[in-house]
């Protein structure tokens, strides 16, 4: 169709207005599970695909995938607890607990089995999962995770505090988190805690070999609290997994530059069509 010359603005603005209505907007949600609220969206259709994000960050995290992953899943994207629009009443802070809330919100979903990615934090708490319930976990990709927390890492930790943000950083906490400073402050308290833990991230490979989800390990060769030997650690101990090591990748490598490709790897290895020899 060929538009007049005089048109063709206003054609081109109907066209993104149009094409941007048609892109999946996912459904937020509020449900009460474990003595928490834990908010959560939801966009697609198909088989679930849970995404969980990292420390201090929240479902915003995952904005570039959503479009795509939709496509093929029902995307089921929930802030932590204590994170984003979650509440943590208790103060409880520990990625077994974290594990146990995202069951908690699959068994309200009456969703048995599931694929997931997680980052960080969120990478910690999936296995986690895949430990505690290894039948329900298919498959999953973890990224930026480790099998403790080296001296180098806590070192980091233990400097951690929202007191030292810049306003910038203040500003974009506050439009991410719903329940106000006192929330951000607890999420870099609990950050700073980390150095000091010595059970909730810590898996030894005759722990991570009772996995029996096909897995990915993304781990980026600059990763500033794990070396990329730990990704190797684990990769070796879970029985079915795969790793891949991103050049020039910080802790966790799907920003910038490498988001294209690992959402293109992402979806490949989901789709379950890598086959090991």
């Amino acid at each position: 169709m060929i538009i007049p010359n005089r048109y063709s603005s206003l054609y081109a603005l109907l066209s993104l207005l149009v094409a941007t209505t048609l892109r999946a907007t996912p459904e937020s949600h509020i449900v009460t599970v474990n003595g928490i609220e834990m908010h959560y969206e939801t966009s697609g259709k198909g088989e679930p695909l849970v995404l969980l994000h990292g420390g201090t960050q929240t479902t915003r995290m995952y904005d570039p995938f959503v479009e795509e992953f939709s496509a093929h899943y029902r995307l089921i994207m929930l802030d932590l607890r204590g994170h984003g629009g979650s509440t943590n009443p208790d103060n409880q802070w520990t990625m077994r607990q974290f594990a146990q809330d995202v069951f908690a919100l699959l068994d309200h979903l009456k969703i048995e089995r599931f694929k997931g990615i997680g980052a960080s934090a969120g990478g910690m708490t999936l296995l986690h999962m895949a430990t505690q319930q290894p039948e329900r976990v298919e498959a999953m990709i973890v990224i930026g995770v480790g099998t403790y927390l080296p001296e180098e890492c806590r070192n980091i930790l233990r400097t951690t505090d929202a007191d030292s943000l810049s306003e910038d950083a203040w500003d974009s906490l506050r439009e991410q988190h719903r329940h106000g400073d006192a929330q951000i402050r607890a999420l870099y308290e609990w950050v700073a805690s980390l150095a000091e833990s010595y059970n909730d991230m810590t898996f030894t490979p005759p722990f991570l070999s009772t996995i029996k989800a096909r897995t990915l390990v993304v781990h980026g060769d600059r990763d500033y609290c794990f070396p990329a030997s730990m990704a190797w650690d684990v990769y070796s101990a879970i029985p079915e997994s795969y790793l891949w090591v991103v050049p020039d990748g910080a802790h966790v490598p799907i920003r910038g530059p490498h988001t294209a490709p690992f959402a293109r790897t992402a979806l490949d290895f989901l789709s379950g069509s890598w086959e090991q020899e």
